[in-house]
């Protein structure tokens, strides 16, 4: 793709899927390299990977990465990583000597997305990275997570597009506890998430509102083991629809966890394919209502490598469906 064309590309779906993220390697553990090939067969198998754009990555810059995380975090973290650690901070996030550049080039790629979704190049996008990002807070790593690539992402868009306001719609099964501490206090970020709770990280309580010029603008609906599409269609339809009326985003990104669906073993809710294919169209029609639909979906958690293929092609695919007919 040119850079004389490029911006005749209208309707399509763009992924950003960069063999380095299979550099992060964690050993015998759920979040493994196994990831990224699942969702890769799974938009391959199911036809439909030739019909996406893809996307370049590259390595977020100091300066980009201080948008989210602070001086300290990102010289101790990668210090350590190139010293040889191999796991991080609370002992949850393990890494290898190659994790600093994988994680760097997931916030990269997540924010090139962005660029060709403003720019009018894609309609929307979805970015297949690791080491996922939504429970990195500003100066921890943990949950699996180094930087929050999805807060950097909306951040992007604020700081070199000028976008003003960004929603970011999280459905793991896990809080985003990362993401909703980056914003907590700042009105122009507005974070929704539907939860297991109780679980991990603990996070994630109704009252937690935001704070400052952030109140508000955290939005929780904590759910228990068990819960399905019932419960978060519900969520979605009663609590983030009418949020949105009143916030209106300018982009709309998705922290899109794949652990909430059944028989993953790291969660207990029982979302089907179909459900995240829903989920995803509720979420584009936010996009075009209020953003003109301008949305941006990052890969998460997902740990049944099974579930994950076929989830994920079903989310691409509703994205793509979203962008042939807009």
């Amino acid at each position: 793709m040119s850079s004389e064309n490029s911006f005749l590309i209208t309707g399509k779906t763009a992924l950003v899927a960069d063999v380095s993220s299979k550099w992060h390697l964690t050993g015998s553990h759920p979040e493994s390299p196994a990831r990224f090939d699942a969702v890769m067969n799974g938009l391959s198998q199911g036809g439909l990977l030739d019909s996406l754009v893809k996307i370049d990555s590259r390595q977020a810059e100091e300066q980009e990465l201080l948008m989210c995380h602070t001086a300290g975090y990102l010289n101790r973290t990668r210090n350590e990583i190139l010293d040889g650690a191999e796991e991080l901070d609370a002992g949850d996030t393990r890494v290898c000597p190659d994790s600093w550049e994988a994680a760097t080039r997931a916030a990269g790629g997540v924010m090139n997305a962005v660029d060709a979704v403003v720019d009018g190049r894609m309609h929307n996008a979805f970015c297949v990275v690791r080491p996922p990002g939504h429970h990195a807070t500003a100066d921890r790593a943990m949950g699996f997570c180094l930087l929050n690539n999805v807060a950097l992402a909306a951040r992007h868009a604020q700081k070199k597009h000028g976008l003003n306001k960004a929603l970011i719609v999280d459905w793991d099964v896990h809080h985003g506890n990362g993401t909703q501490d980056i914003f907590y206090e700042d009105g122009s970020v507005f974070f929704f998430s539907t939860h297991q709770s109780p679980w991990y990280p603990g996070t994630g309580h109704g009252r937690e509102t935001g704070e400052g010029d952030g109140k508000g603008t955290t939005l929780n609906c904590p759910l228990p083991a068990g819960s399905g599409m019932k419960e978060i269609r519900d969520a979605f339809q009663n609590r983030l629809i009418p949020a949105t009326e009143v916030f209106r985003p300018d982009i709309v990104f998705i922290s899109a966890g794949f652990d909430s669906r059944i028989d993953d073993p790291l969660g207990n809710f029982t979302l089907t394919d179909d459900d995240f294919a829903e989920l995803t169209g509720i979420v584009a029609e936010i996009a075009c209502n209020h953003a003109g639909g301008k949305l941006v979906s990052v890969l998460e958690g997902g740990y049944n490598l099974h579930g994950l293929a076929t989830a994920a092609h079903a989310h691409v695919q509703a994205l793509h469906r979203v962008a042939q007919t807009s």
